[in-house]
This record gives C-alpha cells, structure tokens and sequence, in this order.
C-alpha cells in the first residue's frame, strides 16, 4: 500500500525519462513476448530455467507470468524503497538456483554474469525494436532508452560496466553470442507452453496472447527467426512494422485502462509533460 510520500518517490526514472514514456504504451506487450522467444535461444539460460520454473507447468505459468509483469512494473515506475525489495528478492532467489549443463556435464549458477546479461539484453532490445517500430521512439530516443536502461540492470545484480548502453553496443553484444544460440529441446517445450491457451488465465487474456505471439515472431531478427524454423524475409520485417503501427495506432483511440495508483500517477505526468 503506498502512502503519500512513497508515491511520490519516482524510483529509477520519473517523468522526463524516456522509460516511463515507453513503458506506458499498451504495444510494449508484444516487446514482452518477443523478450521471452529470444530469451529462449540461449541453451543454457533455457535450461537453467526448464529446471527451475514454473513457466513449464501449466498450473503455475500465468501466476508466474503475473509476477514477472509485476516486477517490471515495480522497477520502472515503483519508489526507491518498492525497487529494492524487489530486486533483492530476485537477487536471492536467482542465487539460490542452480542448473546442469549436459553439453559441459557442469552444474552452473543461474545468476551467472553472462545469463543475467543475456536476458537483460533481450528484454531492452525486445522494447527498443517494437518501440522504434510502432512509432514510439526515433533513434535517439532508442539510445536515450538503452543509456537508461542501465539502471534497471542493476537492479538485478549486473555490473553496469558490462551492459549495452546505446544501439551500437547492443547490436555488438548480439553479434558477439550469436554463434553460441540454438533452439535446443528446452526451448521447443517452452515456446510451445507459450503458445499453448493457458488454463488459469482469463478468456480474454488467453485470446491476446495467441495474438500478440503471432506478432512477436515477426519481430525478432532475421537470424532469430531461421532459428525457430522460420522465414527470415525482409517482406515479414516490412508488414510487421505496418502492424505495430496499426496497434499503436488503435491501443491509442481506446480508453485508459484501469491502472495501479503509481502507474496512472505517472501516465497522467509524462502526458503533462
């Protein structure tokens, strides 16, 4: 429950941040679900998570899903106190995982440097592609966004020395991981959890999300895409940024959703903005 000078502590970013304005944009749900599927390339981040999570049961996924919505609600518009909490929560939690590797034979930690980082670097990219593409960001925004986006890293442990803070670093950091990324079993089984209508979420949950996975395909990389099997084809790159716009476009023409105190709190500043 926030009281009245909780409320008005903006946490990591505030008003003028170009995150908070990203981040209020309905069309960054696709960003998530584009996030997951490339997250789900890396070998031994998806089998550390097949071996630890939830997402896996069907019971327990949309709870998980829930949370992981709520965290990144939390470290983007939550106070300086909320942000901690939350971040040593996780911080703990990941520390305490463990997963096995069969291609070294190795036990490995699940907060490993180079997976924090990796999951970090998907989720940013994922917002910056579909931001840029819908019309939200131009490509100094992208930068703005990436630059701040250190912060959040943080709040998971990361060094901020090792993280990409502009289009160009984060365009080497993928150059730089992709010959180690495969579709390994792990991932076939969660991207196909994903895709399956999940039984504890609600109908209407459950019909958007089949949606906004058929348009999170066709954002990912080229590469990303011949990956799951899929065409790599510039024409797909083409009609899905039309789409993004398309939903942009129609997300802004309907009326404010209901929102937490803290996040309408900042709708209503970056707007007065």
């Amino acid at each position: 429950m926030d009281t009245s000078d909780d409320l008005h502590d903006d946490g990591l970013f505030g008003p003028d941040s170009v995150t908070w304005r990203v981040h209020l944009e309905p069309v960054l749900w696709i960003a998530g679900m584009r996030a997951l599927l490339l997250q789900s390339l890396h070998p031994r981040v998806m089998r550390g998570t097949y071996q630890n999570s939830a997402l896996f049961d069907p019971k327990k996924a949309w709870p998980r899903f829930q949370r992981t919505v709520e965290f990144v609600g939390t470290r983007t518009f939550g106070s300086t106190a909320e942000i901690e909490a939350a971040g040593g929560r996780v911080r703990r939690l990941h520390a305490a995982l463990r997963g096995f590797d069969p291609d070294t034979g190795h036990d490995f930690r699940l907060d490993l440097p180079d997976n924090l980082l990796w999951v970090h670097a998907c989720e940013i990219d994922s917002y910056v592609d579909v931001a840029r593409r819908a019309g939200v960001l131009d490509d100094a925004g992208a930068d703005a966004y990436l630059a701040e986006s250190v912060r959040a890293a943080q709040v998971v442990g990361l060094d901020p020395a090792i993280v990409p803070s502009s289009r160009r670093a984060m365009a080497a950091y993928f150059d730089r991981v992709r010959p180690g990324l495969r579709l390994c079993d792990e991932a076939r089984l969660g991207v196909g959890g994903l895709l399956t209508p999940q039984p504890h979420a609600p109908a209407s949950a459950a019909i958007a999300l089949s949606t906004i996975a058929g348009l999170a395909f066709g954002t990912l990389p080229r590469w990303a895409r011949r990956l799951y099997g899929l065409p790599g084809l510039p024409t797909t790159d083409a009609a899905t940024t039309v789409a993004l716009r398309l939903v942009r476009g129609a997300t802004s023409l309907l009326p404010d959703p209901p929102m937490p105190p803290r996040i309408a709190r900042a709708r209503d500043l970056v707007r007065s903005a």
